[in-house]
């Protein structure tokens, strides 16, 4: 069994991009429409190199993306969650089964927490003066991981003829 070209290429770019994302947010708190829109827009290469039909497959894995896109953006839409945080769980969408999608989304909501609460200690320990407003927590540090870690799963891929 050897390894498959263009589906572990493809993996290791949306891991970079993962990754660079999470660092973005981590520095900036914010996540780049560029690397949201390669996320997304290399999704469909992914189902191209799994071996996904048009219908049914295809048109699942694009509603799972924009049902994700619209959930979330009701949490942005009530100062939840970031802009760039809401494309970049869409875009993942767009690449996850739903049952790997739905642990990504666990895994992300505990990571998120973790995340939260670290900048609240940052926040009014180590930074007691600093009054300057709320704690901005960057969620897709949380999604990042979340991700990663979902993309080392072997179920990852349950998409027919893998």
């Amino acid at each position: 069994m050897g390894w498959d070209l263009p589906r572990v290429a493809l993996i290791a770019l949306l891991a970079l991009l993962l990754l660079a994302a999470g660092i973005q947010d981590a520095r900036t708190r914010e996540i780049g429409n560029g690397k949201n829109a390669a996320i997304a827009l290399l999704a469909p290469l992914w189902w191209w190199a799994c071996g996904l039909s048009p219908w049914p497959d295809m048109a699942a894995q694009l509603a799972i993306g924009l049902g994700l896109f619209i959930v979330f953006a009701l949490a942005f839409r009530f100062g939840m969650m970031g802009g760039g945080d809401v494309k970049m769980i869409a875009a993942l969408g767009l690449w996850l089964p739903v049952q790997p999608l739905v642990r990504m989304l666990v895994v992300m909501a505990l990571a998120g927490g973790v995340v939260t609460l670290l900048m609240l200690i940052e926040h009014r320990w180590l930074r007691p003066r600093d009054t300057g407003g709320p704690v901005e927590v960057p969620y897709g540090v949380a999604i990042a991981i979340a991700g990663l870690l979902t993309l080392r799963e072997p179920i990852f891929n349950q998409f027919p003829g893998t």
